[in-house]
Order: structure tokens, then C-alpha cells, then sequence
């Protein structure tokens, strides 16, 4: 071994010393100054009892069967006339704010139950509740009566308004359908325990005829529930891209929403309407603007929608616009071409749920009818 090598070996080794040598002078500097904070005894948070309720579970929907009609868009000249559906004014009402949830509650639509404690006493005091409220497959909401007023709001657990009375409902029916006899019997006798535990006097409607009702509300609600849709799709093997299709439906003042689709909200946020991909792939804020889908529909929910009628046909001039733009066909679930009369007949079924809805207290778009069609 030569000198030099000799002299450069014996350099990398004294840096390597060195390194090693900083390194645990480093090490020992930093155990004294933070070794006193690591060694006392500190609970650990994740395990330490939480005496809090747990927060609101988020309602996944269940869906149930809706019927899906796809129409192809004529000229709007031959549209069937707008049919105006007058709003009963019980329901005029329900188009309410989250503070209003509680005017929302009737014997109709939830199994409510009504407590009157013996003294005030605030949401916590009905601890048995919250434990179990989301094992009854349906909403359950609690609405208090704050003392010395006669204002109903609703109550959580974690807060600390006293109240004079409860108001504790079971939704009936959503669109998983209706609450079994079982579940209400459950939640019933849930409830009437946390009454004898707080000396609340308890006031409960009747199980089988709650259960009657819940059934007779969704035989009317499956037959109002209809979704349309309006399909796009290319000509031959040619694919509809990503891009073109957000441009698209960013000019027509819709948005990306979670769900993978695009939305036409309304002034309080609600959807109008949805464009959806027909592929199994959803729309993404990343999508490559080049990808392609072999089709898109637009989607009208009608009774989550207001004034059904009126915003189908606005869906309808979105879409032909759509076609013009994107160069797309407008045809059935089978690809078939539509013809003009399938518009019209289309939009005369959606005027009948309207007002068949209406005529029954639950206006579309109202939020009753949002909460039974969720």
C-alpha cells in the first residue's frame, strides 16, 4: 500500500470517529435537556375515559328502489306547459333552518315520545340514550323545552341548557324503508327506562299503531320515488372527455361534488340536479383531462328536488346544450333515440308526484321530504 493511500485511509477513518463521536455528544445533549419531561407521568389521552357523548353519526343513505326514466330532449317549443302545484301552507313552514328541526317532528313521520322530568334538567341527564342512539337503524333526534320558555331546540348531550321537557323521536321511514315493530318496541323501552331513572313522567304512543302508520308512509313514499335521468353518449366507439365534460359543467354553474358528480345547487346549497359518468370511475378534481367515459347522465332526484317540474325542464336544456357541445347523442338506457313525445310524457309524470306529494303534506325539496328520501 502506497503512502498516499496509507494517509487517505487513515483520513476517512478519523472523519468517520469524528461523526460518531458528534453524534453522541448531540445524543446526550438533547437527553438532558428533554429526559425530565419524557420521565414523568403523563395519562395517556387516547385511553383516558371519555365522559362526553360521541358525536352524530353520519347517516350513510340507504337507497331503495327508484325509478329511473331516461328521455331525449326535444326542442323546448314542444315541451308540455309548465303546472303550477300549489304549496300547502303547513308545509310552506317546513322549508325550515337547522333551528327549526324541531317543528319538523309529527306523529306522521317519527315515534316520539315525551318526557317530563320532575325538576329542569339539562341533555346529559338522558345518559342512557346517547349511548345507544344510532342502534335503531333511523334517525333519532332529542328537541328540549328551554326553561321558562316555551321554545323548543335541540338538545345535545354535551349541553348545558336546562330543560322542562323532552321531546325524543325515532324517524319512521327513510329510503332503507320503515322501522320494524321490533326496533320501535326497543326504542321505546330504551326511552321509558331513562324516564324511571330521571323520575320523568313519560308519555309513549302506541307500537303496533306507530308501526301501521310507518308502513302506510312508505307504501306512499316507494310510489313517489323517482329518479330521471337524461343520458349523453358519443356516436360510435368515440369517448366523451373529462375535460371537455368539467368545462362544460363549470359554464353551466355546477360544481364537484364528494359523491364523484357534478351538482346545480340551489340558493340554500341543496342539488337541482347531478351529472354523473356513466363508467364505474368518478369525476376527480385530478381526473386527466384526457380520459375519456363512454357516457354521462344527468339526474333529477324528484322528491329531494323543489319545484320538480320547473327544474326538470331546465335539466332538459342543460342537457341539449350539453349534446351541441360535446357532440352527443340523447338516447335510453339501450341506446335508442328518443323521440319528442317521450318529453312530454315524462314531465307529466313528474307534475303528478309533484302534486301527489303536495296534496300529501310532503311538498318536494321541503325538508320533510329530504329527511324521508334520504
Amino acid at each position: 500500500m502506497s503512502e498516499l493511500q496509507t494517509t487517505l485511509l487513515a483520513i476517512g477513518l478519523g472523519v468517520i470517529v469524528a461523526v460518531y463521536i458528534f453524534g453522541w455528544w448531540q445524543q446526550r445533549k438533547y437527553r438532558s435537556r428533554f429526559g425530565a419531561a419524557f420521565k414523568a407521568n403523563h395519562a395517556d389521552a387516547l385511553y383516558q375515559e371519555n365522559t362526553a357523548a360521541a358525536p352524530e353519526q353520519i347517516q350513510q343513505p340507504a337507497l331503495a328502489e327508484v325509478n329511473e326514466v331516461t328521455v331525449e330532449i326535444a326542442n323546448e317549443t314542444n315541451t308540455a306547459a309548465e303546472i303550477p302545484v300549489e304549496v300547502p301552507a303547513t308545509e310552506r313552514s317546513d322549508r325550515s333552518s337547522p333551528g327549526d328541526f324541531c317543528a319538523l317532528l309529527d306523529a306522521r313521520s317519527d315515534f316520539i315520545i315525551e318526557l317530563h322530568p320532575a325538576e329542569p334538567c339539562p341533555a346529559a341527564a338522558l345518559d342512557g340514550l346517547w349511548q345507544r342512539k344510532f342502534d335503531f337503524d333511523k334517525p333519532v333526534q332529542v328537541c328540549g323545552m328551554i326553561l321558562n320558555s316555551q321554545q323548543w331546540e335541540r338538545a345535545i348531550a354535551e349541553g348545558q341548557t336546562l330543560y322542562s321537557h323532552f321531546r325524543i323521536a325515532l324517524q319512521l321511514v327513510d329510503r332503507g324503508g320503515a322501522i320494524s315493530a321490533a326496533k320501535l318496541a326497543d326504542f321505546r323501552d330504551l326511552v321509558l327506562g331513562v324516564a324511571k331513572h330521571i323520575k320523568a313522567d313519560a308519555a309513549a304512543p302506541d307500537v303496533h299503531e306507530t308501526h301501521r302508520r310507518a308502513v302506510e308512509l312508505d307504501t306512499f313514499c316507494a310510489e313517489v320515488d323517482q329518479m330521471i335521468g337524461i343520458s349523453l353518449v358519443p356516436p360510435g366507439e368515440r369517448l366523451l372527455l373529462c375535460g371537455k365534460i368539467s368545462q362544460a359543467a363549470a359554464l353551466r354553474g355546477m360544481t364537484l361534488e364528494a359523491d364523484g358528480a357534478f351538482h346545480l345547487p340551489d340558493a340554500r346549497g341543496h342539488s337541482l340536479f347531478s351529472l354523473a359518468s356513466q363508467d364505474a370511475q368518478p369525476f376527480q378534481h385530478h381526473t386527466p383531462e384526457t380520459q375519456g367515459t363512454a357516457g354521462i347522465t344527468l339526474l333529477l332526484d324528484v322528491p329531494r328536488t323543489e319545484n320538480p317540474g320547473k327544474q326538470f325542464f331546465r335539466m332538459a336544456r342543460i342537457a341539449r346544450e350539453l349534446a351541441r357541445e360535446l357532440q352527443a347523442n340523447l338516447v335510453d338506457d339501450q341506446r335508442v333515440a328518443l323521440t319528442d313525445p317521450a318529453l312530454a310524457v315524462i314531465r307529466e309524470q313528474i307534475i303528478r308526484v309533484e302534486t301527489k306529494m303536495s296534496a300529501n303534506n310532503i311538498v318536494p325539496g321541503s325538508a320533510q321530504a329530504r329527511r324521508l328520501f334520504d
